[in-house]
């Protein structure tokens, strides 16, 4: 397969990047506000225009690096540039032309590729003479308006000009995992060290990743996406706007994933927040793997130590007793390629199906050994069961009467009595409990009572 165009989208902070980037993805993948310095990662997306695809990075806003982690971010502005091959350079058009302006086409410019000058926000630039942009030196310049869609189809013509004419086939096949947790507990290093290469900011300072980052890899013939969150903090200390957006990012990026990573910092266990967390992933019916991140950070570490504190985080966490658990350093490498072993394993247990006559089997020696207690009169009774095909998770409908009588231990016995004998290690799993009078081939008739279990 041929390499897709890259297209870098640079300029200083606040000039509509990332509105720019959302009004030709028609999607809200990059977080859009009115505070300067909004994007800090660079965000790439697949995009098409006319049968012809290419990918579309968004960057963070150049300007001096003040500290290290401007630097960071500037550094990383320059790498997507070089990697393009074709670069936007974006100005606003109702405000003159600075010194940020003129390093960012210097700079552009210096690179030999295409650069185009987008001239951002003319719907603000009544009465303006545009015609100073030239002052910058790129030749071709297009007019746009992000918020109003206007000099959108321009950019994109002039752009399949100048790209090869590539059609990207991306198999929807892929293994969709996500980095969890709450903020500055190594998410992006171990991002890093599962990608192997610097595509997210590492630094150490909380709140650092606001986008959700991806990066595919491929492992034993494998083809993984790995997605790099925010951190989610407790709920009163999530700040309006920009951080409020982040968290809606990471709670969509668990809704797309297949497997989650929790990371907790080995300095921090057993957090409530963390635990809230593993509850959010186990509700969507994700799989799930509790890793302890920043093990090299740990003074004096060895097995005794490692055994002595999963059964802690065990009992904290009994409420996902199938999530494996797995000390990690992203610094060293320590367990870090185990994780890519691990999630094929549970990918694998997420895809087991079982034979009707198996599971019915199953069913009726569980009910033998223990049967459901109820109500007087009202004694709830299991006929047959059988496992949903079309459902990313292990589900299950379990047909009977007196149904909704089943106490939630009695749930949670049947599912405890289902992992010991099939394997469903890392993934959560559902009992359906359904009226039998009211089923029909297996299915439900509107305004059938349907009890959804653990």
């Amino acid at each position: 397969m041929k390499k897709l165009p890259i297209v870098a989208i640079v300029g200083r902070a606040n000039v509509g990047k990332s509105s720019l980037f959302n009004t030709i993805l028609r999607s809200r993948e990059a977080i859009v506000a009115r505070e300067a310095g909004t994007t800090r990662d660079s965000i790439m997306q697949k995009a098409e225009y006319k049968h012809q695809n290419f990918w579309l990075v968004d960057t963070a806003g150049m300007k001096n690096p003040e500290d290290d982690f401007e630097f960071t971010i500037q550094e990383q502005i320059e790498q997507a540039s070089d990697s393009a091959d074709v670069i936007w350079v974006v100005v606003e058009a109702d405000v003159a032309i600075n010194e940020d302006d003129r390093r960012v086409a210097k700079m552009a410019l210096r690179s030999k590729k295409p650069v185009v000058l987008v001239i951002n926000k003319i719907d603000k630039a009544k009465g303006i003479d545009l015609a100073i942009f030239k002052r910058l030196g790129i030749k071709e310049i297009i007019e746009t308006s992000s918020t109003q869609s206007r000099g959108i189809e321009a950019l994109l013509d002039n752009l399949i000009q100048v790209i090869p004419k590539v059609t990207l086939k991306e198999s929807d096949d892929k293994l969709h995992v996500a980095i969890i947790g709450r903020p500055n507990v190594g998410k992006s290093q171990l991002f890093n060290a599962l990608a192997k290469k610097q595509q997210a900011i590492v630094a150490d300072r909380a709140g650092t990743t606001r986008d959700i980052n991806r990066a595919t890899v491929r492992f034993e013939g494998r083809d993984i996406e790995i997605m790099d969150t925010a951190g989610i903090r407790r709920q009163s200390k999530i700040d309006r706007g920009v951080e409020h957006f982040s968290v809606i990012r990471t709670l969509s990026a668990i809704e797309q994933a297949d497997i989650c990573l929790l990371l907790m910092d080995v300095n921090e266990l057993n957090v409530a927040l963390d635990q809230k967390i593993a509850g959010i992933v186990k509700d969507a019916g994700k799989g799930l793997v509790l890793v302890v991140s920043k093990w090299d950070a740990v003074q004096g570490k060895d097995a005794y130590t490692r055994d002595a504190l999963a059964p802690q985080i065990a009992n904290t966490y009994d409420f996902v007793p199938w999530a494996p658990l797995i000390f990690t350093s992203a610094v060293t490498g320590q367990n870090v390629s185990d994780i890519f072993k691990l999630l094929l394993e549970i990918e694998e247990h997420r895809k087991t199906r079982i034979k009707t006559t198996e599971l019915n089997r199953w069913l009726r020696e569980a009910v033998d050994k223990h049967p459901p207690a109820g109500l007087k009169s009202r004694m709830p009774k299991l006929n047959y069961i059988v496992q949903e095909n079309d459902n990313p998770m292990p589900a299950f409908k379990i047909f009977g009467s007196q149904t909704k009588f089943i106490h939630w231990s009695y749930r949670r016995y049947l599912e405890r009595e289902l992992r010991s004998r099939y394997n469903f290690e890392g993934s959560a799993l559902q009992l359906w409990f359904i009226e039998k009078h009211v089923a029909h081939k297996h299915g439900v008739r509107p305004g059938a009572e349907v009890t959804k279990g653990e």
